[in-house]
């Protein structure tokens, strides 16, 4: 019981700010989380550019211009 009484004290003004404000950094660890897994599977990229385009593409904020005539 120590410990978690330890627990609450060291994080308690982190957990009060939370139920005041209920906003967290879910969102930006989700997204690290995916640029991570994009990242670690384009070890054979060496350009920047790929690696960007890549994370841009996979993340939402990319997309891909179709050509007349291309089909979907």
């Amino acid at each position: 019981m120590m410990g978690v009484k330890k627990l609450l004290q060291r994080y308690s003004d982190n957990v009060l700010t939370y139920f005041k404000h209920a906003i967290t950094n879910a969102v930006s660890e989700g997204l690290n989380s995916k640029i991570q897994i994009i990242q670690a599977s384009a070890r054979r990229f060496h350009c920047f550019e790929s690696n960007r385009t890549r994370i841009l593409f996979h993340c939402g904020s990319y997309f891909v211009k179709k050509f007349p005539g291309q089909k979907s």
